[in-house]
Formats: structure tokens, sequence, C-alpha cells
């Protein structure tokens, strides 16, 4: 009985958000008590995300892993489309808003990989007393996928803008991920906690329609409680004098990679820390390129026209120093071993960021990780050839070294 109770509780996070949702109370509390309004749909995201996790655990019995991977991590990045969006929806009729569109994307990004790859690893360590991880071999197609965009995307800053040729560079690579992950091989292993009692007390069609309910239930619950999260946040961060296009970058990423990083943090504590890993990869994969793709093509059909959304100065640094982040991560584990001590020296120059807040820094950080990235490829011959296979989409074997 005792995973039964844990579901009744999960279940129950949700629930005072969506009643004032379906109440219409929402958009009152919304402008009266923001704080409330943070608490309550910050719950039911939280609440959301284990129940993506157990839907994502049984998902794989009968979808490839890798395309388990993708569709967990499309829907737990919802809120992430739905803030970053709306805000490049605003810009396309007001250029104040563009900031906050390129804000939010690279905050979250920045927070993916500096907070939540690196605490996978510090709590897979913890918990299992083992200093590192090695990632499973069918990730090589995400690696593969995260070098490519990475690359692609250190182009934007030089040029200036987000147009609809980098959406439809974005986009084919997301369906060229999606189409390859979908003929991926299917992984036959034992679950355990709420998942495993689920598997084991249903059958074949009873567990496939439940897999579909959890995923549209959590999807639909993080729809409706991130925004609201996001506002709530900014609404109550102003009352501070905080900047908002800090606010905007750093706060709003708590709703929308809040469930990536506790369904991450699950599989590790519960041993499975390559799953783990796999699924904020195949996150940060959704995010470097639907997302960003999307960002010029909704830019675009709210101004009426076609022409891209111009960076200034700021964004242009944002962007930059997101892109040097995601080619060092990426090169530290294109050799399927995430280390302790290269999660820690990645939260580390994450963390170090917030104490020099001048704008120049962020040129100087992006030359770290870049220099970071060239002494680690330079020093390892395996990082080589699993660079080298990415970047030509071959199939990286690292037991060949």
């Amino acid at each position: 009985m005792k995973p039964l109770i844990w579901l009744f509780l999960v279940l129950l996070l949700p629930i005072p958000w969506l009643y004032l949702i379906v109440t219409g109370e929402a958009h009152h509390l919304e402008q009266t008590n923001p704080a409330l309004v943070s608490l309550l749909s910050g719950l039911a995201i939280v609440g959301a995300a284990f129940v993506l996790s157990w839907g994502a655990e049984l998902a794989e019995r009968d979808i490839p892993r890798s395309l388990a991977l993708i569709t967990l991590a499309l829907i737990s990045v919802l809120p992430e489309y739905a803030v970053d969006l709306q805000f490049a929806w605003e810009a396309g009729k007001n250029p104040e808003f563009r900031a906050y569109a390129v804000a939010n994307m690279t905050g979250a990004n920045r927070v993916l990989i500096g907070i939540g790859w690196s605490l996978v690893v510090i709590v897979y360590y913890f918990r299992h007393r083992k200093d590192h991880i090695i990632l499973d071999n069918s990730q090589g197609l995400e690696l593969s996928l995260l070098l490519l965009a990475t690359v692609y995307s250190l182009i934007l800053p030089l040029k200036g803008t987000l147009s609809w040729i980098d959406m439809v560079i974005f986009f084919a690579m997301f369906l060229y991920y999606a189409g390859r992950a979908a003929k991926g091989e299917r992984h036959e292993e034992d679950l355990d906690g709420i998942a495993g009692w689920l598997d084991h007390h249903l059958g074949n069609g009873a567990r496939r329609a439940l897999v579909l309910i959890m995923f549209a239930m959590a999807g639909y619950a993080i729809w409706l409680s991130a925004e609201p999260f996001a506002k709530g946040l900014v609404a109550t961060g102003k009352n501070w004098g905080v900047d908002e296009f800090m606010l905007v970058q750093w706060l709003a990423p708590l709703a929308s990679e809040s469930p990536e990083a506790i369904i991450a943090l699950l599989f590790a504590l519960k041993g499975k820390g390559s799953t783990g890993i796999g699924a904020l990869i195949s996150s940060k994969v959704n995010q470097w390129t639907l997302l960003v793709g999307a960002i010029p093509l909704v830019y675009a059909l709210s101004a009426g026209h076609w022409a891209g959304m111009p960076l200034d100065h700021r964004q242009r640094e944002e962007l930059l120093l997101t892109s040097a982040q995601s080619l060092f991560a990426a090169i530290i584990i294109s050799d399927f071993r995430f280390a302790l001590w290269e999660a820690l020296l990645l939260l580390g120059l994450f963390i170090a960021q917030f104490f020099f807040p001048q704008e120049s820094i962020r040129y100087i950080f992006s030359g770290v990780y870049i220099l970071a990235a060239i002494i680690l490829i330079a020093t390892s011959r395996v990082r080589r050839h699993m660079l080298w296979s990415a970047l030509l989409l071959r199939k990286c074997d690292p037991s060949k070294f």
C-alpha cells in the first residue's frame, strides 16, 4: 500500500492550483498575492514532475529508450516553451520583450547544464559512492545532435539575428534526431518504486493507456502552472528592486527546469545515473534545436514579417556564453563518462559567473569554456574520435578505446 500512498500524495500537489484555475480565482490571486501564486503553481509543477518520471520509466517498456527520453523531455520542457514563446510573441509587437525571450532561453540552458547535469553526478556519488557515471552507448545520438546544434549556435552571436534560416536548420536537426531515435532498440529492465508497482499490477494495454494519461495530465498541469509561477516570481522580485532581465533569466527557469531536474535526480537516486543524464541531454537537445528554432518563427508570426529578430549587444554576449558552456559540457561527456570532478568544475564555473556581474566578464568566461574544451580535445584521443564521429553523424563507439 505504500506506493499507493505516495502516488496519492503526489497527485494531491497540483489540485489547489488547478482548483483556482477552474474556479477563475487564479487571475484575481495573481493580482493580489503573487507569492502565493508561485507557491501553489510551484507545487503543481513538482507533483507533475514526479508523475512524468514514473510515466517515462513505464514508457521504456514499449518504445525505444531514446524515443522515451525525447517524449519525456518534450513534455517536461513545455513550461519553458510556454514562457519563452510568450516572450517571443510579445517581442513581435513590442521590441522591449526581445531581451526577455533571449534571457529566458539562455538562462534555462545554462541552469540545465550548470546545475542539472552537475547535481545528477553529485547526488549519484553521495547515494552510491561512485565518482563517475558511464553513459549508455545509445546516447551517442543525443551527443551528436548536441554537438551539431552547439557548433551552429556559435554563429548566432556573430550574425546578430535569430532568423527563419536558423529556424529551418534547428528544426531539421530536431526532426533528424526524432526520426533516428524512433528506430532505436528497446531496453528491457526491471522497474522499481511506483513505476515498478504499476507495471506489476497492470497488463500491457492498461499500462500503455496509463502512460498516455500520465503524460497528458502532467504536461497539462505544467503548462497551466509554469507561466503563472514565473510571473509570480517576477512580480514578487520587483518589489525588491531586482533587475527584470536577471529575474527572467534566472527565476523563470526555476519553473521550466524543475521538472527535468527532479526527474533526473530521482533516476540518480535509484542508481540510474545514465538515464538521468540522458534525460537532461535530451532536454538540452530539445531546447537547443526546437525551442531556439521556434523563437524566430513565433516572433515573425507576431510581427507580421519574416525579418529576423535582432539581437543587441547584451543578447549576443549571453548567447555566446551559453554556446561556450554547451560546447564544454558536450566535450566533457563525449567520452561517454561523466566524472565527479568534471561535474564540480561545471557547477563551479556556473556559480562563479554570479560574482562578476560586469558585462565584459561574459567574454572572459566564454573564452575559459572554449579554451577548456580545446584542451580536453587535444589531450584525449577518445574525445577527438567521438567529436569527429558525432559531427559526421557516425555511430559513436567508445568501446574501441
